[in-house]
């Protein structure tokens, strides 16, 4: 069965537009794994403009499921806060400073050695770890001589070209899955995977072992939320 890891750096972004603690993200943890999420995503960046640092020390006491941090190894920072938390799972994602978001996967053949250091560190520290990478048999072929657990897909293209055709848009996953699965890697996914396109991924690949949503489980719970939670407040005006 393939797991959900519910990613919560929007509920930190909301946060921290407003300042104070509403919504608070500890809370949205405790709740995302009541509902029934198999693990809980977070993704500290160095400017802290969504998860701090500090959320995530105050996150890990509380799960109960599977905690995943990712993040960009290059950061000490990063590095430190990882091994003190030690969570279930980290996935090492190649940010730049400043980035919006992750757009690309690692180049595992430009950065093996680095990256086999980084995985040697973590997985020492008794950590799973994964790395995020494109759908390309050479960058999979790398990525397995890293010494990594696993590699999480970076499903963007997938998304993107999904309605185009999405038997065209899944086939470099089918066939970067298979070769992993054929080099004894693990199998993560994530971003931009949503309630249209995530079933038939699914079905396309189903040796998943995880994937990792955030952005579209928060849209999604905006608009089939939203009706409930106004007759709430009206209910307090009667």
């Amino acid at each position: 069965m393939t797991k959900l890891s519910v990613n919560i750096n929007k509920i930190a972004t909301l946060r921290n537009s407003r300042g104070g603690n509403n919504p608070d993200v500890v809370k949205a943890a405790i709740a995302a794994q009541r509902f029934g999420a198999d693990g809980i995503t977070v993704h500290p960046r160095p400017d802290e403009r969504h998860i701090c640092y500090a959320d995530v020390r105050n996150i890990k006491p509380i799960i109960t499921t599977e905690f995943n941090i990712e993040g960009n190894c290059r950061e000490q920072k990063f590095i430190d806060l990882v091994l003190e938390t030690a969570p279930h799972q980290v996935t090492l994602v190649p940010d730049e400073l400043g980035q919006l978001t992750s757009d690309h996967g690692w180049d595992t053949i430009k950065h093996k050695d680095f990256l086999k250091e980084m995985i040697g560190t973590f997985q020492s520290a008794g950590i799973r770890v994964s790395i995020f990478v494109d759908p390309v048999i050479e960058m999979i072929e790398g990525a397995a001589e890293t010494g990594t657990d696993r590699i999480e897909l970076y499903t963007e293209s997938y998304a993107k070209h999904f309605h185009e055709s999405k038997e065209a848009a899944v086939s470099p996953y089918v066939a970067a899955a298979a070769r992993a699965v054929s080099l004894g890697l693990g199998l993560n996914a994530g971003h931009d995977l949503d309630m249209h396109n995530l079933k038939y991924f699914k079905q396309s690949i189903p040796q998943l072992d995880e994937v990792s949503i955030g952005h579209a489980i928060i849209c999604d719970a905006l608009y089939l939320g939203f009706e409930n939670v106004i007759q709430l407040y009206k209910r307090q005006l009667q």
